[in-house]
């Protein structure tokens, strides 16, 4: 143990000099220690030598010695003594005597583990970027040069944008008085559903510019850097030069480092980034906002998997901020926020939404399938064509197509039997001339069924390429414009093209687009996903916002079943009533939000221990075992890198194990407590916890 040290090893440590001497004033420090043991996951004493008495402040960055190993740590507090009954090892070195732990963002860790199971060092390497020690003391010296004036980050944003924010927020319910509500220093909290059109990002700034108004600092949290160019913009309007920070991976670690520096000294008061932003040190919180709440990028990938909607909840009931989670969509998860009273919704009524929104049509209406029988079942029904080539004329048309690629499936010709391969993956074609490969392995597929030997080949899922071809053919001279993949376009020209981008890739247009054409909504909506029509609705909403109101021209599209309740939302535009019946029907499956939901995944062996070791909630419904592949075979699960290699193994099993809403904290504990036994009887095999994981079936 850290605390039971020898005197000789003292002495060979410190080269025979005289032993070291505890500070004089609180000499014992309480590190929590970057180890991800589930048994050790909790602070340890240190004695504090008299050398670094003035360093070792809480906040501050150590190297302490644990089980013989040197390894980093975070100082939590300085007290004048231990409970431990041993002797206290001292600590090894102050890496950076500047506070960068501060006490909320260390009680928010600590909270964030407890919900998912984790444990607080896997939080802290989430919540504290590394170290970067040449822009550390860049960061310390620009400091010191400024004498003591105050930080241009503080005091109050502009009056303009004030002003701007009550024309822009008068557009929906309630939403002057939760600007007022900021600008007095009160707390609200809402469910945002944002009106389609560009001026989102404006109308986050202008929440940002009251909360600064009432002397307090804000947090906003996007999906994507193409989110966050946007929202950086629009709060440069809003509060003036150099009033915010961004941060994001992109920046490289040291110029990262540095803003988050500028945040953690208070020299600016509104912090701006992607996911892991979520966790930035923004003094005197007093607003989180977090764009697309749906999105999937705001889950995390890596231990203990927390999403962003919960850990900016949790963080504004814990700092007792006021919290604005919107988008265009909802999700069950938003609606369960309302439905507790949590929060209070700030919606558009009615005839802003109509003023908003484009005119949305499916391909399969009763009085299109009287014109064309085949609206139901063609790809591309003349429906389509006919608003396509009709908006052509007045500017840029979206074609948005599910999947990347040339062919995502293809079949025998012959015989239609799926190409699939060895690992039984799907076939697909990259490209006109390309080979076929695997979807999954990327192995190479030869061209012959397996079943009639014929080599000719026929498109069961067309591709974002594929489609761009055709489009091409239908609409020549227009120019076609592809987006998706590793070439995403951030901005196209008002003047007439014809644009194919994958979900979360569509460009803006200058002015909106004149119309869209949303393809193979089956392809969305049959998904094996708990969350496939809510994803499709987000889906289509973020595209459908992107084209001109009704009143201007502008058309949309959907080629699904008109029958689906998400094809029915789009059309008027109200994903508040989509989301409650989500909610109503989750609730009666007993499945999230409306429950809670553990995922245990890994070696049979390993998973039935932890399973046996857990006291589960008395409540608590143990489902499976299934293979440990299902939960990355569909949708983004298979980007989890530990998935993957679980699901490598030869005997890998996924259990789900079900509770009452109110038994997910003692679930989670649960979970972790069976962790932590298998990890301190060093047993072998890696198993995998994720509290209300995305992928369920």
């Amino acid at each position: 143990m850290p605390g039971q040290v020898s005197q000789t090893a003292r002495r060979q440590r410190t080269g025979g000099r005289a032993p070291r001497q505890p500070a004089a004033e609180l000499p014992v420090a309480v590190v929590a220690v970057d180890i991800s043991l589930p048994h050790l996951d909790r602070p340890f004493d240190y004695l504090v030598p008299d050398t670094m008495a003035d360093q070792a402040v809480p906040g501050s960055q150590v190297r302490v010695r644990f089980a013989g190993q040197l390894t980093g740590g975070f100082v939590l507090e300085r007290r004048a003594g231990s409970e431990h009954e041993g002797r206290l090892g001292y600590l090894e070195r102050v890496v950076a005597p500047e506070p960068v732990l501060t006490p909320e963002i260390a009680g928010l860790a600590r909270a964030v583990a407890d919900r998912y199971g984790g444990t607080m060092a896997d939080v802290l390497r989430l919540a504290i970027p590394p170290r970067h020690a040449r822009a550390s003391k860049a960061a310390a010296s620009a400091a010191a040069s400024a004498d003591g004036a105050p930080a241009p980050a503080g005091g109050s944003a502009p009056d303009s944008a004030g002003e701007t924010g009550a024309s822009r927020w008068q557009r929906y319910a309630d939403g002057e008085s939760f600007l007022a509500a900021l600008a007095a220093g009160r707390s609200p909290r809402a469910v945002w559903s944002a009106l389609p059109g560009p001026h989102w990002p404006d109308e986050i700034a202008q929440a940002i510019a009251a909360v600064t108004r009432s002397g307090r600092g804000g947090l906003v949290v996007v999906p994507d850097a193409r989110d966050l160019r946007l929202v950086d913009t629009a709060l440069a309007a809003a509060l003036g030069p150099r009033r915010h920070v961004v941060l994001a991976a992109s920046l490289g670690p040291a110029e990262r480092y540095r803003r988050w520096l500028a945040a953690a000294r208070g020299e600016v008061s509104v912090v701006a980034g992607t996911r892991a932003a979520m966790f930035a040190p923004v003094a005197d919180l007093g607003l989180v906002v977090l764009w697309d709440e749906g999105n999937d990028l705001h889950a995390e990938q890596r231990a203990p998997y927390p999403h962003a909607r919960e850990v900016l909840a949790l963080r504004a009931y814990r700092a007792r901020s006021a919290a604005l989670i919107g988008g265009f969509a909802r999700t069950a998860e938003a609606a369960l926020l309302l439905d507790s009273g949590w929060a209070r919704p700030v919606v558009g009524d009615r005839l802003a939404v109509r003023e908003a929104a484009p005119a949305v049509q499916p391909a399969g209406a009763a009085e299109e399938l009287a014109r064309d029988e085949a609206a139901r079942s063609a790809r591309l029904p003349s429906i389509a064509l006919r608003t396509a080539r009709a908006a052509l004329a007045a500017g840029p048309v979206l074609f948005q197509v599910p999947r990347r690629g040339y062919l995502a499936a293809v079949a025998c010709e012959r015989c239609h039997t799926r190409a699939r391969c060895h690992c039984g993956g799907p076939a697909e074609l990259p490209g006109p001339q390309a080979p076929l490969r695997c979807g999954w392995c990327g192995s190479a597929i030869g061209r012959s069924c397996r079943e009639c030997g014929h080599q000719g080949l026929r498109a069961l899922v067309t591709g974002a390429g594929r489609t761009a071809e055709e489009l091409g053919r239908a609409f020549a001279p227009a120019p076609v414009l592809t987006s998706g993949g590793s070439s995403v376009l951030e901005q196209v020209g008002g003047e007439p093209a014809i644009v194919v981008a994958t979900p979360g890739a569509e460009p803006a247009a200058d002015g909106g687009y004149a119309g869209a054409v949303l393809l193979d909504g089956w392809a969305m909506l049959g998904m094996a996903s708990l969350r496939a029509a809510e994803e499709a609705l987000r889906r289509w909403m973020n595209a459908a916002a992107l084209v001109r109101p009704a009143g201007d021209g502008g058309r949309v599209v959907v080629v699904a079943d008109t029958a689906q309740p998400a094809v029915q939302a789009l059309i008027r535009w109200d994903p508040a009533t989509f989301a409650d019946r989500e909610l109503a029907e989750r609730a009666e499956l007993r499945f999230p939000p409306a429950a809670r939901m553990g995922s245990v995944a890994g070696p049979r062996a390993a998973v039935d221990s932890l399973l046996a070791a857990a006291a589960l909630p008395a409540d608590a419904e143990v489902l499976g075992p299934l293979p440990a592949s299902s939960e990355n075979r569909h949708g983004r699960g298979a980007r989890h890198g530990a998935a993957d290699a679980i699901a490598a193994e030869p005997d890998a099993v996924r259990y789900l194990v079900r509770v009452p809403r109110s038994e997910g904290a003692d679930l989670a504990l649960a979970l972790r407590a069976g962790q932590a036994v298998r990890s301190a009887a060093k047993e072998p095999g890696s198993v995998r916890i994720q509290l209300d994981p995305a992928a369920l079936i």
